[in-house]
């Protein structure tokens, strides 16, 4: 009998572990997941690396006393710190990397939440990501916001894999898959192996539910509360159909006829937060071909579990799911609020965890500092 987790892979779904620490790395945490459940990626953001390095800082003990000594700024620390669990983590997927020809094996690392809004900041910190970690299995986050977009074009351009993250409203993708397309036209053009350049367009699912739901709670309706946490499978299930779309054009098909890779679709945000729905409910609706679920473990170990896989749950849906908007707007949900205040919060969250491992990281360097005298 197959796992649940063996048929999300058989229909095309890659499974991504949304969280790292050096202690998964150190103990075969890692490779044991890889292998008993079907993991073939890894993501990280500034809220991840905060709790791994402020929750498990005897793991980092020894390097950071190492920085201290060596007068290493705050900043200099984490990137040290956070750049050297990447390098190993994707040492560890190099084999499902050469397995699958470069699609999968990823391991992502996001530019400082403090560059959302500065697209020069953001370009030049996701090349000096890139050469830092030195591996070509690495996937650069950079935010869907709006200085990100062409910092997401001039990256990709240079020849680096991209995960773009943060994305929320379908007409803030297709923005998204448009920088995609050039980027990886100027590649071309600069003569990049485009081939070898992957990329993965994050779009969250279940941040949506929790935004709405709140709204049409307000609204109080039982037309309203008859919609209650359809949003997020429904924005979701339209943006693989603006995916099929648009990677259906002349255009697209000219770049994938010359060895370019689509941009996949990655469903972020699974695990789910409201107690009364199903665990496994981000991934079993949105299972289609060609897209990536990341997910908190405990949504992984739900989905290994008693995750009911039965196809492709996507394709097919979309009328459906243009209904849901269309009751939505009847009943007074503004989803394109909905998205700006998502996209807001999600920048400014990272931005504070960002900072709060600052404190911890500073902390721990004036610990170490002392501890030498």
């Amino acid at each position: 009998m197959s796992t649940p987790t063996e048929k999300l892979v058989a229909e095309g779904v890659s499974i991504w572990l949304d969280d790292l620490s050096r202690e998964r790395i150190t103990t075969g945490n890692l490779t044991e997941l890889i292998s008993t459940r079907n993991v073939s990626g890894v993501t990280t953001n500034p809220t991840i690396f905060q709790g791994a390095i402020g929750g498990g800082g005897h793991a980092y003990a020894e390097q950071i006393t190492a920085l201290a000594n060596a007068g290493a700024s705050v900043d200099d620390a984490i990137f040290a710190a956070t750049t050297d669990d990447v390098r190993d983590a994707a040492d560890i997927f190099r084999p499902v990397y050469d397995a699958t020809g470069g699609v999968d094996g990823r391991v992502s690392i996001e530019v400082s939440p403090d560059l959302a809004h500065d697209t020069d900041g953001t370009i030049a910190q996701a090349k000096e990501l890139w050469a830092k970690v030195g591996r070509p299995n690495v996937h650069i986050k950079i935010p869907a916001t709006k200085a990100g977009l062409p910092a997401i074009t001039a990256t990709l351009a240079e020849g680096i894999s991209v995960n773009v993250t943060l994305i929320f409203s379908l007409e803030r993708y297709s923005e998204v898959i448009e920088a995609f397309l050039v980027g990886i036209e100027q590649a071309q053009a600069n003569g990049h192996d485009i081939s070898t350049i992957h990329s993965v367009a994050s779009f969250f699912v279940s941040r949506v539910d929790t935004e709405v739901d709140k709204r049409l709670v307000a609204i109080g309706t039982d037309e309203a509360t008859a919609l209650k946490s359809l949003a997020g499978v429904a924005n979701a299930r339209l943006a693989y159909e603006l995916f099929e779309k648009e990677f259906a054009t002349d255009r697209a098909k000219a770049l994938t006829d010359a060895g370019a890779h689509v941009q996949r679709p990655l469903w972020a945000s699974t695990g789910v937060k409201d107690p009364s729905l199903p665990d496994t409910l981000y991934v079993t609706e949105l299972v289609a071909p060609g897209t990536v679920n990341t997910m908190p473990e405990k949504t992984l170990e739900a989905t290994f579990d008693h995750g009911s896989i039965a196809g492709d749950a996507v394709t097919g849906t979309y009328e459906a799911a243009h209904e849901v908007f269309a009751r939505l707007a009847a009943v007074g949900v503004d989803f394109d609020d909905v998205t700006q205040v998502l996209e807001d919060e999600g920048v400014d969250k990272f931005i504070a965890s960002w900072h709060d491992l600052q404190a911890t990281v500073k902390t721990a360097l004036e610990g170490a500092v002392e501890a030498a005298r």
